[in-house]
């Protein structure tokens, strides 16, 4: 199964447009991710009446957003066709939707602006410090979310070239990181198909182990948490390591982990990974 980064960045973008609408109480919202060096394209719309501004080639350092963007925060104007702070590359599109009091947010994933976020009126109000700190917030929450995508795509890059490394230990050890570290960032993503996605990865990482020598003992039926936890013990985490990557309690982790070992028969948590790995639940 592949990964596709721009079908779930939208579904996060327009995720995002619907909080942020709900939490600043501004009715129109609207905003998109880089197109290209120093472009933006508005492709999702939430609470407009026209389809005027998808699509908009949002240019850095122009109209608000763009400004927004090269200054790297929010800005915000009473009355958008009026403002003296801002170009007015954009006003047409603007007045054609009937907004007046507008703010934008940029995106910014590992100091780079992925994006930006609009809200606003259709009468001139200045915008206080609850619908400015709301957006802030919507746009640190997407933020998260594309910092997540472009872990899972690494990861995934890993498991596709799984098969392959079977003879190079130092590669295989990576391979057994990705793993750990897919399980746990699937407990963490919110979209239920990239979820499903990271675990396919997972099996699929599995499944490449299966090959190895050594590894036809009969897979045991181990639960999805009693694999997140053992993924995170081969990795070498302590229980208190393992208990903050899976947002579990250490006696939860403790459980899991007496309840796999069980199961698998053994006695130690070094049995207990080695017995999953010759089972081909583990890589």
């Amino acid at each position: 199964m592949r990964l596709d980064p721009d079908a779930h960045e939208t579904a996060d973008v327009r995720a995002a447009l619907s909080r942020l609408r709900r939490d600043s109480g501004l009715p129109v919202a609207f905003g998109g991710l880089r197109a290209g060096a120093g472009h933006y394209r508005i492709n999702e719309l939430a609470g407009t009446e026209t389809a005027v501004l998808r699509g908009l080639d949002i240019v850095r350092g122009n109209g608000l957003g763009g400004k927004a963007v090269a200054l790297s925060r929010p800005l915000a104007v009473t009355d958008y066709s009026a403002s003296s702070v801002i170009s007015h590359e954009y006003d047409a599109a603007v007045a054609a939707e009937g907004l007046r009091s507008v703010l934008a947010v940029p995106v910014i994933v590992r100091r780079r602006v992925r994006g930006v976020l609009y809200g606003a009126l259709r009468r001139p109000v200045r915008l206080g410090d609850r619908p400015l700190s709301a957006a802030m917030d919507v746009a640190r929450e997407l933020e998260q979310a594309l910092l997540l995508q472009d872990e899972a795509a690494r990861l995934l890059s890993v498991a596709q070239g799984a098969p392959s490394t079977a003879d190079d230990p130092a590669r295989w050890e990576e391979v057994r990181e990705a793993h750990g570290e897919l399980r746990g960032l699937a407990q963490r993503v919110g979209d239920p198909l990239l979820r499903q996605q990271l675990l396919a990865a997972c099996a699929r990482l599995a499944t490449a182990s299966s090959r190895r020598p050594g590894t036809d003992a009969a897979a045991p039926a181990l639960s999805p948490r009693e694999l997140d936890v053992l993924a995170c013990v081969a990795t070498g985490a302590t229980n208190a390591e393992v208990a903050e990557r899976l947002t579990l309690g250490p006696e939860t982790v403790k459980s899991y982990l007496r309840s796999a070992m069980r199961k698998l028969g053994t006695h130690t948590r070094l049995q207990a990974v080695v017995a999953a790995r010759r089972a081909g639940v583990l890589p």
